[in-house]
């Protein structure tokens, strides 16, 4: 992986970031614009391909959908719109099926490619349709929120909820090329921009704790450095544990086990999911704190950058105990009946725990009520 700034070129100034996974290598555009000029970088990458579906929700497609239709249509693609209700009961099963018949419909083949134009849902739903269609065909993600940015864009990770849990169904399946147009963010609410900022300092726990100090300086003033930076922290994670069969990428996991288990009891829609992986990050920084030995001045640091974009740190006392451990229980990190948390020992210091047991996790709900 190595990020170049590109400047003068036919597309603009923008940073690319290459994702140099063996079986399927691609890049990561970042850059203003790219909506209305990336013609040229779509037909470079899906190659002979005439024909795409663009799957956008309700919310996106008015804002943004007629501009990359317009950009793809002049460049010679036949695009085929898809509008999926906004919000995360779209990841399910029933929407994917019903995809997959439009495009049947429409006629699109093994020939043909997926265009992800919207935030985490849009893109894990697209990401998957692309894979079980004709038993997969290609696509490329064009996130528009701060969430999809630096992190569910990128990495191949695609699926739909269950019942019994969050991204329960779903498959790897590596986008062909990814367009981050900051530009796009200038049209979000201010709790959806605010919402993805936990993905960020996430990325600084882990990785880079300049993150979690730089944060509120980048999200105001410096969008491009901050999508990425961040893009960068992933996709160096990705190229090395690209199909999470080490312990490397479960990095990325960090505040996701107890901020999924929010998500579930408290109904998908009542938080956004950023709002509830803060909620998790505050449960893994006190375990982190008892069990790793996290100082409590780094404590307070990330708590207060959380804070800073109006991110919740206490859970709600209606989520009840039992409901959160049942749902943790499906978790996908779980294995041989042994939860594997993330816990970090000093920012940018993240590791994969086998210590964390029931007791553990009851009194870090506890603790953020």
């Amino acid at each position: 992986m190595h990020l170049i700034l590109r400047e003068g070129d036919s597309y603009g100034s923008m940073n690319v970031v290459d994702v140099g996974i063996k079986e399927k290598p691609y890049k990561i555009h970042v850059g203003r614009g790219l909506l209305t000029s990336c013609g040229d970088l779509v037909r470079e990458a899906f190659g002979n391909s005439s024909r795409c579906v663009m799957i956008s929700d309700s919310n996106v497609a008015p804002l943004h959908g007629g501009i990359l239709k317009a950009c793809l249509e002049d460049s010679g693609l036949e695009v085929i719109g898809l509008t999926v209700p906004a919000g995360e009961s779209s990841k399910s099963m029933t929407r994917v099926a019903e995809a997959c018949d439009v495009m049947i419909a429409a006629g699109l083949d093994r020939s043909s490619f997926v265009v992800a134009l919207g935030g985490g849902v849009v893109g894990d739903l697209a990401g998957f349709v692309a894979s079980v269609f004709y038993r997969g065909i290609p696509y490329v993600q064009v996130p528009t929120t701060v969430l999809a940015q630096v992190d569910s864009s990128v990495g191949g990770k695609t699926g739909v909820n269950a019942a019994g849990g969050k991204n329960l169904i779903g498959a790897f399946h590596h986008p062909s090329l990814v367009l981050a147009d900051v530009e796009t963010l200038n049209t979000l609410p201010e709790r959806e921009f605010n919402e993805g900022m936990a993905e960020v300092i996430k990325h600084g726990i882990i990785r880079d704790a300049a993150l979690v100090y730089d944060a509120a300086a980048l999200a105001n003033s410096r969008r491009e450095e901050l999508i990425s930076r961040n893009v960068a922290i992933k996709a160096d994670i990705v190229c090395k544990d690209p199909f999470e069969k080490a312990d490397l990428r479960a990095l990325l996991n960090f505040g996701h086990t107890v901020g999924h288990a929010i998500e579930q009891v408290g109904g998908y829609g009542r938080f956004l999911h950023g709002e509830a992986i803060s909620m998790g990050i505050a449960a893994a920084l006190h375990l982190s704190s008892r069990l790793a030995g996290l100082s409590a001045t780094e404590v307070q640091l990330v708590r207060e950058s959380l804070a800073s974009f109006g991110l919740p740190l206490t859970i709600p006392a209606d989520l009840e105990e039992n409901r959160l451990l049942a749902a943790m229980s499906h978790d996908k990190k779980f294995h041989q009946g042994h939860i594997r948390f993330v816990l970090t020992k000093a920012l940018g210091s993240a590791f994969v725990s086998d210590a964390v047991r029931e007791e553990d996790l009851r009194e870090a709900i506890a603790a953020c009520r």
